[in-house]
This record gives C-alpha cells, structure tokens and sequence, in this order.
C-alpha cells in the first residue's frame, strides 16, 4: 500500500510504518501496553526520526493502532496533524468484540510447519482475504523456533498476556475521535461498525467516512490500492493551501 501511495503522491512525502512494542521484532525493558504509553512511543519515534522537521503529518491507524493514534491526535502530541485516519475500529463494536476475544485466541493454531501453512490458514479464515498481502503481511506475525529436531512457527505476539489492556484502549475512542481538531476520516469495512455516537457524527458531517465492502477486518491488506486511493484523495482534499509571499505595493511618485 505504501509503494502505491508514493508512486501516486501529489507532491513530495515520507511514509512512516513502525512496530508497536511487543508486535514485530520491537524489544522494550517494559511490555506496558496501556493507551498512553503506546501513544508516547509514536510521539518518541517521530520526534527522534524528524525533530522539529516533520511537516505536516497525517495519523493512519488501523484496530489498536485507531486507538494509539487517536488519543495522540485528541490530546495534541504532536504538531502539525493535517489529518486523523482511523480504520475498522469503533469503540462500540470493539468493546463489544472483546467478550468473543478468549475464544477467538483459543481457536487459532498455536503453532505451524512452516510459513506456507500459516499463509493458508490466514486466508481460510479470511483474516486476510488477498493472497499477495498474505505472503507479505504474515511471515512477520511469527517467530521460527527449534522444537527438538523439528523447526515450527510460533505467533510473535501473545494476544492473551494484553488482555489487561483491551478496555483502556478502546473506551472513550468515539468522543476523542470527533473530538479531535483536525480533519477526520474513518475507514470501515461495513457500516453495521458504526455506533450510535459515530452514527450521529457522520449525520452531522464532522467526518468524512468510507466503507470498503469486500474487505474484512484488515483493509490494509484485502484492499491496498483503493485504501490508498482514499488516503491520497484525503490528503488532496485537506492539504494546507500554500500562498506567495506578499509583494509590497511601492509608494506613488509624485507626479
């Protein structure tokens, strides 16, 4: 999705993409996963990386990354927010999902043969519904481990251990979404997403909202070019408008 948006860019930009602490192969001293520390790391990461030289910056993300980069947008973090992009995640439905999560773990194999059979699964169950985001996006989610004299694929990220934190990311998202002082736009696979306080925002035009139908929960993947579409098409809309430089008006000669 990335390499789509630079190679259709309306103008110059950096595409940033990090793992969060305890996804990818990011290591901390502290597994604390709570909302603000999450929120702290991306406010770290582009200080370090851009200084004071960031420019504007657009926020996109997407389940649990909504929630981050949400309440980094609502409580001004950082400078320079032309826009907030959230995807497929709503406070209502999310915090309703969180009953069925235990379950969901469970039934996930807790581990592979190799990298292929992982890729299969994903698609089966329609986690990702795009063979070619498949092989790309799920080989990071596992760790290759040495069991005896077998090699086996092992998810990265133990789901259940962030079980403390599922409620502190997502109570509160909807009002600090529509809350948030800068261009607002939601992406959603379905609008039967939407609850009651989306629903009566949208009807109020304090966001600018998308739904992409035949994607599942990862838009991201399912749909890469039209996403990015979309977000080129909201960068375009809400771009600051750049004005010359005022020309002073030279005095009249007397005649």
């Amino acid at each position: 999705m990335a390499k789509k948006m630079m190679d259709t860019a309306p103008g110059p930009c950096r595409i940033l993409a990090y793992d969060s602490r305890e996804h990818g192969e990011t290591r901390t001293a502290s597994s604390d996963l709570s909302l603000n520390v999450l929120a702290q790391d991306l406010v770290n990461i582009v200080h370090k990386l851009y200084g004071d030289q960031a420019g504007d910056i657009i926020l996109v993300g997407h389940s649990m990354g909504g929630a981050v980069v949400t309440h980094v947008t609502s409580q001004s973090l950082l400078k320079n927010i032309l826009g907030l992009v959230v995807i497929d995640v709503v406070e209502g439905s999310a915090l309703d999902a969180l009953s069925s999560m235990h379950s969901l773990i469970e039934s996930r194999p807790k581990q592979f043969g190799d990298i292929e059979d992982a890729i299969e699964w994903s698609l089966s169950e329609e986690n990702i519904r795009n063979d070619k985001s498949a092989k790309v996006s799920v080989p990071p989610l596992l760790v290759k481990m040495q069991e005896g004299p077998s090699t086996v694929y092992r998810w990265r990220t133990n789901l259940a251990k962030t079980e403390q934190y599922w409620t502190d990311w997502f109570t509160g998202l909807s009002e600090k979404f529509l809350s948030s002082r800068t261009a607002k736009f939601l992406v959603l696979a379905g609008t039967d997403r939407l609850d009651k306080t989306l629903m009566i925002g949208q009807m109020q035009g304090k966001f600018q909202m998308a739904v992409l139908p035949e994607s599942g929960h990862s838009v991201q993947e399912d749909q890469p070019g039209l996403l990015a579409a979309n977000l080129l098409q909201f960068w375009k809309r809400n771009e600051r408008l750049v004005l010359p430089p005022k020309v002073p008006i030279p005095p009249k000669k007397d005649a």
